[in-house]
């Protein structure tokens, strides 16, 4: 996805919002942009999605995630053309290293899906793509201080990226973990990755409850960020 040059007094149009996926992942980046583009305005800053290079193709440890935090506060640094930017890794790697070196807003995709699930619902639950990403998670759940609000976090078993939005069985998977989290009175679901934004219509139809990507979040929280 494209976008024009950053807004400036004269009255041109505001510069993209760019996405920053820290993983490798081409697949999950285009995701990414697929679900942002209901989002997109017909006057206004557009949606651009990135991801890394060399990055790995899935976050998936806490070393990973601090190398991730290093590349994400690099790239944008590099876009001074951008409006705003967001974090596409639901840990938010990064997030306060990048607001503090671009004058423009930034977004995390945690912060911005369970912010629009307290919105939604009383008590709301994230599914993780693996066991080692749930302490990451709850370490920036305990910061933003919503923890008791949290029913669960269940994880699938180390499922990549690319795979929670495109298998099948990782999708029935998913649906499983959702369902247990809403017996345990989740009103609002959270997906824990980018990944998963391909699916969320379906698991919200299946499981009859607020299934929120935060993809689609932060990208609301941004336009808003930016849009006159």
């Amino acid at each position: 996805m494209t976008g024009t040059a950053r807004g400036t007094a004269s009255g041109a149009a505001p510069g993209p919002i760019l996405f920053i996926n820290p993983n490798s992942s081409q697949a999950v980046t285009d995701g990414i942009a697929a679900a942002l583009a209901p989002l997109a305005p017909q006057r206004g800053p557009a949606f651009e999605a990135v991801c890394v290079p060399h990055g790995p193709s899935t976050i998936a440890s806490a070393n990973e995630a601090a190398r991730a935090a290093v590349d994400v506060a690099e790239l944008a640094r590099s876009r001074p053309d951008c409006s705003a930017f967001v974090i596409a890794c639901f840990s938010d790697p990064g997030l306060e290293a990048t607001r503090e070196a671009v004058a423009q807003p930034v977004f995390g995709l945690q912060e911005a899906g369970v912010l629009t699930a307290l919105a939604r619902a009383d008590l709301f639950g994230i599914i993780a793509l693996g066991p080692r990403s749930v302490a990451r998670h709850r370490l920036r759940l305990r910061q933003m201080g919503v923890l008791e609000r949290m029913v669960d976090e269940l994880p699938l078993n180390n499922a990549s990226a690319e795979a929670v939005g495109t298998s099948d069985a990782i999708f029935e998977e998913t649906a499983a973990l959702g369902a247990a989290l809403k017996a345990r009175g989740a009103g609002a679901l959270v997906l824990g990755c980018a990944g998963f934004a391909p699916r969320r219509a379906a698991l919200e139809a299946r499981l009859g409850m607020a299934v929120i990507d935060p993809v689609q979040a932060a990208g609301a929280m941004a336009l808003g960020s930016v849009i006159s």
